[in-house]
C-alpha cells in the first residue's frame, strides 16, 4: 500500500496533528474530488497505527505495524469503498471520482461493479470492532466516498457512530457534504481539505511529466489528481466532441453528437457541460474564463448572444440531469435530451 502526501496537504497535516491529543471517534474529511483526500486519510491511518510515530506525526515506516500496513494486511485496519473502486488503485480513484475513460470502460461490461457502499460492507465491520486489537492500540476504519453509502448502509453506519466501539477511529471522506445524512454529519468532526492553488498544482503536474498540464488542470476545475488521471487516460476525444457541439449548438448537430457520445461516461459529460455554462456566465459577467480558455472566442460569442435567463434555464437543466446521470434509462436518449435542451437555450 503506497501512502502519499501531496505538497498542498502539508498545512492541513500540521493542523490535523493538533487533534491527536483528543482524537474524535469519527473525522469527516471533505473537499473537492481529485485533491487526494483518500491518500491523506490513509497516511493518517498508518500514522495512528504506527508504534513509533515521528515528531511530525508521520508513521515511522519501520515498525511491525507499518510493515503490515504496507503489505495490505494490518489486522487493526479496514477500508470500505464501493466495488467499482476496488480495481482503481490510482490516486484519483481513491477519491471516488474515476477518469471518464475508466468509467466508460466499466459501463461496457456486462455487469458493472457497484458504485454504492452496501449495508453488507458496513455490517462486516461488526466482527472487526468486537475483538481486541492486536497491539493494544487503535483500530481504524477508512470509508470513502461517504456519499456512496446507500440508505440502508447509511443507517447501519449511523448506529455505529451513535455508539462507537472503544478504541476505534472512523476516517471518512466526502466530495459532497450535502449528499450525506445530517445525522451522520452531526456525529463526525468535519475537517476541510481545500483545493490547492493553481500554480502549486500546475508545478506538481509538470513534475509528473504531464504534457499540456495547464489545460488538463483547468478542464478538471483545478483538481490535480483528476487532471493526472485524465491525462494518463490519453484521450480528449469525447470532451472535444462535446465542446465543439456546445460552441456551435444546432438540432442536427445535437443528434450527430449524441450518437458519438452515447458510449461516454454520462456524469463526466454533464460535468463538462456544467463547466462550459459556468464559463459562459463568467465571460458574460466578468470577461474571464476558468475551465476552457482554448474556447475563449466561442464562449465570448455565446455570452454576448444568449440572454442570462436562458443561460439560467440551461444551468438548472444540467443540475437536474446530473442527479440522474448514474442511472439513465437509455444513454443515447439521455445525451440527445441533454444536447437538444442546451440547443433550445443557447442556439
Amino acid at each position: 500500500m503506497v501512502v502519499t502526501m501531496y505538497p498542498w496537504q502539508q498545512t492541513a497535516w500540521t493542523r490535523l496533528q493538533q487533534m491527536r491529543a483528543r482524537l474524535p471517534h469519527a473525522i469527516l474529511f471533505h473537499g473537492p474530488a481529485g485533491i487526494g483526500k483518500a491518500d491523506f486519510m490513509e497516511t493518517f491511518a498508518q500514522a495512528l497505527l504506527c508504534e513509533n510515530a515521528r515528531p511530525d506525526g508521520h508513521a515511522c515506516g519501520a515498525c511491525a505495524s507499518c510493515g503490515w500496513f504496507a503489505q495490505h494486511n494490518h489486522p487493526d485496519y479496514r477500508r470500505v469503498r464501493p466495488e467499482a473502486l476496488e480495481d482503481e488503485p490510482s490516486a484519483e480513484g481513491e477519491d471516488g471520482a474515476e477518469s471518464s475513460t475508466a468509467a466508460a470502460g466499466k459501463a461496457k461490461s456486462s455487469k458493472a461493479p457497484s458504485k454504492e457502499i452496501k449495508i453488507e460492507q458496513v455490517r462486516a465491520l461488526g466482527d472487526f470492532m468486537n475483538i481486541s486489537t492486536h497491539r493494544q492500540g487503535l483500530r481504524v476504519v477508512v470509508l470513502y466516498p461517504a456519499e456512496a453509502l446507500n440508505m440502508p448502509a447509511s443507517n447501519a453506519l449511523l448506529k455505529t457512530l451513535e455508539e462507537p466501539p472503544p478504541g476505534t477511529v472512523f476516517l471518512l471522506a466526502s466530495n459532497s457534504l450535502d449528499r450525506l445524512l445530517p445525522t451522520i454529519l452531526s456525529r463526525c468532526r468535519k475537517f476541510a481539505l481545500p483545493m490547492p492553488g493553481h500554480d502549486e498544482a500546475l508545478a506538481w503536474l509538470k513534475q509528473q511529466g504531464v504534457p499540456d498540464a495547464d489545460s488538463w488542470l483547468r478542464e478538471q476545475g483545478g483538481a490535480p489528481l483528476a487532471a493526472l488521471a485524465e491525462a494518463e487516460a490519453g484521450s480528449r476525444e469525447d470532451l472535444e466532441a462535446l465542446l465543439h457541439f456546445l460552441a456551435n449548438p444546432a438540432v442536427d448537430g445535437a443528434l450527430r453528437a449524441a450518437e458519438k457520445l452515447s458510449k461516454a461516461a454520462l456524469p463526466a459529460l454533464v460535468a463538462w457541460q456544467q463547466r462550459w455554462l459556468y464559463d459562459v456566465f463568467s465571460m458574460k459577467l466578468s470577461g474571464r474564463v476558468r475551465y476552457y480558455p482554448r474556447y475563449q472566442k466561442e464562449l465570448a460569442a455565446l455570452a454576448a448572444r444568449v440572454p442570462a435567463a436562458r443561460l439560467n434555464r440551461a444551468v438548472k437543466a444540467a443540475t437536474e440531469r446530473r442527479a440522474v446521470a448514474d442511472h439513465p434509462l437509455s444513454a443515447k436518449l439521455f445525451v440527445e435530451d441533454m444536447l437538444l435542451e442546451y440547443t433550445s437555450c443557447c442556439a
